[in-house]
């Protein structure tokens, strides 16, 4: 960076890189503040809301092309209040305005760059625009011409688009099973419908490659979650094939990066070759925990190498070492993308063993003339065994201290609080599957940073990041949703209950300023919150899971943990809410689909009281029973029922289904038999 720059604007003053990369801009750009709008009205100019985050690739594209240039901002500045958002530190307004720009486009993605009235309500937009004008696509200084000449001449007709598209807005907090007619016969949910669910997801199957559709590909982690366990609860092999066949092929593609482990958002071609490779900690926490399910299902060694890879390289590189984990890295560096991570056929010969050189190119496709863009990803279609003997992962190694010498992509180091318990729930299945006593102390000792610098003594809510220690933006749902879901997983891989009962405590809170009018859903923001134009109701599961879904979740097993009736009811009630849209559309509802899963089949609780418990509980876990409620703890917790009455006596073992408790047993085997 320039240790003099020509410009400096109000973004100096964030903490969020990417808010941060164009503080040096000749735009006039702003932090979103109530005070713009201020601003807007008292100037009569219209607000210009550039939306994005600093992994994305085509954002500083944008940057070099449009907002470094200062004929460009001269017009910016003159005409519009330009106003500059991280998506990641504010996604309640990423999801209000690309909701806008998808009903207005049909489309969306990053940047995102739409036109608001001085009162928040939007009226134009789109994504990328380049310099020039090019076929189907205006150039950014025509935009910004015709919506300066539009404000000036027909700003009732803009008024009229902006009113539609906020009604809009609100109207999409009803989900369309609302409008029909909810009554429906217990049960809420079948192991046939579960299955039906599993077989709508495979319509869209790619038989040859693995995962979904056509490119570009995203892993789908709930949608393979949800496979593994149509073929946990209805045996069907189909589900289980191709949730192999999916893993198999990312983790042998350059999606998954072969030389320090770790998954780049998604790919580019269908076979998984060329990734986008920015690498998001929220991507890899849930890749971990799909791993980690299919590896207590089939053993493959193949996944526990990838689990423990993938560990490593959010321990050393997304990891501020005191328990937390930043947010991601850039797909580019120097400029280029994937620069950072692809190889000439010539590097390669100059630094492996000459005797297995020939065999490490033909199994990683590398040639003289590059297998992308004239370089080579190192990816295979052979089997992933190959890749973990002796000689190839000593090569390995090889380039990859070869490659830490390079220079690195830029590294987002927001730390984010849905994310990073994201990640505890990731360290946590990656416990119970191979049982690495360092993926639990990791998983307690992330916890204790989240406890500690997501909070503060002046106020009862949370903060939504925490970036060089500044903590900002109200926590939202999936905020505290996750946490909540971080809580029930970290207890159950150490049997302290303490984390239940604190579970219980942010489950009454976003009750309070968070649950609808009608006392069902939750907004993504609490009612505290007034500088959003509307509270949204997020329901689509996304790259992440939805609020909602995960608080449905929590609310079913802390229901039956605590006894609590009021909150099984909620989730039955919410359940059968969504449960058209869900069934209906599963491939976008999947989380919800594994919530309806837990509903389907026999509540399974696995409880054991005594100070020796503890030494069998690695056992219990490896288990794949994603439908279990497990208490192996020291000793009786009067506030929760399922283990009153329940003190071991000479190492016993209690089990109940639906509530119904088979008598103890001494032997753990005969427990696990019966699930």
């Amino acid at each position: 960076m320039n240790a003099n720059p020509k410009f400096t604007n109000q973004l100096i003053k964030e903490t969020s890189p990417y808010l941060l990369q164009h503080a040096h801009n000749p735009v006039h750009w702003v932090a979103w503040s109530p005070s713009i709008f201020d601003d807007a009205l008292l100037q009569n100019k219209p607000i210009l809301l550039s939306i994005g985050y600093a992994a994305c690739h085509w954002c500083h594209v944008m940057e070099r092309e449009s907002f470094e240039q200062e004929e460009v901002a001269e017009f910016m500045n003159a005409h519009f209040i330009n106003v500059k958002v991280d998506r990641e530190e504010r996604p309640d307004i990423d999801h209000i305005y690309m909701d806008a720009l998808q009903a207005m486009t049909g489309s969306g993605g990053w940047p995102l760059n739409i036109f608001l009235l001085p009162d928040g309500k939007p009226f134009f937009g789109g994504t990328y625009f380049p310099p020039s004008t090019l076929p189907q696509r205006a150039s950014w200084m025509d935009v910004l011409n015709g919506v300066q000449q539009a404000y000036i001449k027909q700003i009732e007709k803009l008024k009229d688009q902006a009113n539609q598209l906020t009604q809009h807005l609100l109207t999409k907090n009803i989900t369309a099973s609302l409008l029909t007619n909810t009554e429906i016969e217990d049960p809420i949910a079948t192991l046939q419908e579960v299955e039906l669910i599993g077989n709508r997801i495979l319509q869209t199957a790619d038989t040859l490659w693995g995962g979904f559709g056509n490119a570009p590909k995203f892993p789908q982690t709930f949608c393979l979650q949800m496979l593994l366990r149509n073929y946990k609860f209805n045996a069907n092999e189909s589900s289980m094939v191709h949730a192999v066949r999916s893993i198999d092929k990312m983790i042998q593609g350059g999606i998954y990066d072969h030389l320090g482990g770790g998954f780049s958002r998604y790919s580019t071609d269908a076979q998984w070759q060329a990734p986008h490779f920015e690498k998001m900690l929220y991507d890899n926490a849930l890749f971990i925990g799909l791993i980690s399910e299919a590896y207590q299902i089939t053993k493959k060694e193949s996944y526990a190498y990838v689990i423990q890879q993938s560990i490593q390289f959010i321990e050393r590189e997304l990891s501020n070492e005191e328990g937390a984990f930043y947010a991601a890295l850039d797909a580019d560096s120097e400029g280029v993308e994937g620069k950072f991570y692809t190889w000439s056929y010539e590097e390669i010969k100059d630094l492996i063993d000459p005797v297995i050189f020939d065999s490490f190119c033909a199994y990683y496709q590398i040639t003289a003339n590059g297998n992308w863009e004239h370089t080579n990803i190192l990816w295979t279609t052979e089997s992933f065994d190959k890749s973990v003997t002796p000689e190839f992962i000593k090569a390995k190694n090889i380039l990859l201290n070869h490659r830490t010498t390079r220079i690195r992509p830029a590294l987002d180091y927001k730390i984010i609080l849905s994310w990073n318990n994201l990640m505890i729930i990731a360290l946590c299945k990656a416990y119970a599957a191979l049982g690495d006593e360092s993926y639990k102390s990791k998983a307690i000792q992330s916890m204790q940073w989240v406890e500690t610098h997501f909070s503060d003594e002046a106020h009862d809510y949370l903060f939504h990041t925490n970036t060089k220690g500044i903590k900002k933006s109200f926590a939202f749902l999936d905020d505290y949703g996750s946490l909540i879901q971080a809580y029930i997983h970290l207890q159950e891989i150490t049997g302290d209950t303490t984390y239940l009962h604190k579970a219980k405590k942010w489950m009454e809170y976003i009750q309070i300023h968070f649950v609808d009018e009608e006392g069902l859903f939750f907004y993504y923001t609490a009612k505290y919150q007034t500088d959003v134009i509307v509270r949204q109701k997020e329901t689509y599961d996304g790259a992440q899971p939805s609020g909602n879904a995960l608080v449905c979740m929590s609310l079913f097993y802390l229901g039956q943990v605590f006894d609590h009736l009021p909150w099984i009811q909620q989730s039955d009630q919410m359940m059968k809410q969504m449960r058209k849209m869900m069934l209906q559309y599963p491939s976008s509802f999947s989380y919800w689909a594994q919530c309806f899963n837990r509903m389907s089949s026999d509540l399974i609780e696995l409880v054991a009281v005594g100070p020796h418990v503890q030494q069998d509980l690695k056992v219990a876990l490896s288990v794949f029973q994603p439908n279990k409620i497990i208490l192996f703890i020291a000793e009786e917790d009067s506030l929760l029922p399922l283990t009153i009455g329940k003190k071991n006596i000479d190492n016993q073992y209690f089990i109940c289904l639906n509530k119904s408790c088979q008598p103890p047993t001494p032997k753990l085997a005969n427990i696990l038999a019966l699930i």
